[in-house]
């Protein structure tokens, strides 16, 4: 799997952080970005639910 976050689209609402901590972060500005070595998901099971949890769809999915 393949996680991409859209810089232009992301709130910062951290939606995504709450939900899958372990591939998730904040940059200092509050904007969403991967963990270091995390861009495949590390196999967290609730990457797919913090994509569904985005309320602007900046996360996309690739399998």
């Amino acid at each position: 799997m393949k996680i991409s976050i859209d810089g232009d689209v992301c709130i910062g609402s951290g939606q995504c952080v709450l939900t899958a901590p372990g591939v998730f972060t904040q940059d200092d500005d509050g904007f969403s970005e991967l963990l270091p070595g995390r861009a495949d998901g590390g196999g967290d099971p609730m990457v797919r639910e913090a994509a569904r949890a985005c309320p602007v769809q900046a996360i996309s999915l690739e399998d």
